[in-house]
């Protein structure tokens, strides 16, 4: 394995806590059509642009009375709000502002829009101003969504100083879509999944917490 000298970060349920919010949201969103949104259906969305993600909840709990535009602005109203108060997961700070205490180039790949990354981050732009840049849905260059490997493949080229392989970057995801997409842009992948995921895909390294991470393992400056 190549030592890695650039590192990409996932946003929801890898650094910012967020998950919870949305099974919240929508779950209020399905609730007058009498649906339930399980876990099981909430790992296909996982990952996903989220108008896609929208289409694919309308067709897998037939709701036909709404489309996936009106279920994204629906649910959208109940997280925006809630979005004010994310936290960092645990870890999280710890390793961001060790790696930029090194100077190793981060950034930020989510499947979160504009609007949604500067709702959720607004607690929290002193620490994520560590990142180059932020990579998000609604960037033209991203074609298409996780599991696709594009908007991996936009963040290695946006790094002031590229990074010489693909495999030298490092990517953070919680998600089967996220490490999917990475392994697709041949990124060396490390998930830390929702405790409740089965079958999980052939990341390089699966931890239950960013606090197990071990730095020097991938040739990074190991914690003092």
């Amino acid at each position: 394995m190549k030592n890695i000298t650039h590192v990409i970060f996932d946003l929801d349920g890898l650094l910012l806590d967020t998950e919870k919010l949305y099974d919240v949201a929508i779950q209020k969103t399905v609730d007058p059509y009498h649906k339930t949104y399980t876990y099981e259906l909430k790992r296909q969305l996982m990952g996903r642009k989220y108008i896609n993600s929208m289409e694919i909840l309308r067709q897998q709990l037939d709701i036909t009375e709404l489309t996936a535009e009106q279920l994204a602005e629906q649910s959208l109203a109940y997280l925006y709000e809630m979005f004010k108060t994310c936290n960092l997961k645990p870890g999280a700070e710890k390793l961001i502002r060790h790696l930029a205490s090194h100077n190793v180039p981060m950034c930020i790949a989510t499947g979160s829009s504009t609007k949604d990354y500067d709702l959720k981050t607004s607690s929290h732009t002193e620490l994520l101003s560590t990142m180059e840049f932020v990579v998000k849905s609604d960037d033209p260059e991203v074609k298409h969504g996780k599991p696709h490997p594009d908007i991996f493949l936009v963040a290695k080229q946006r790094f002031k100083t590229p990074p010489v392989c693909e495999e030298c970057c490092l990517v953070f995801e919680d998600a089967p879509n996220g490490i999917q997409a990475a392994i697709a842009a041949n990124m060396t992948s490390i998930m830390v999944p929702d405790p409740r995921l089965k079958d999980l895909p052939d990341a390089t390294e699966i931890l239950k917490s960013i606090e197990e991470f071990v730095p020097e393992k991938y040739g990074l400056p190991a914690y003092v």
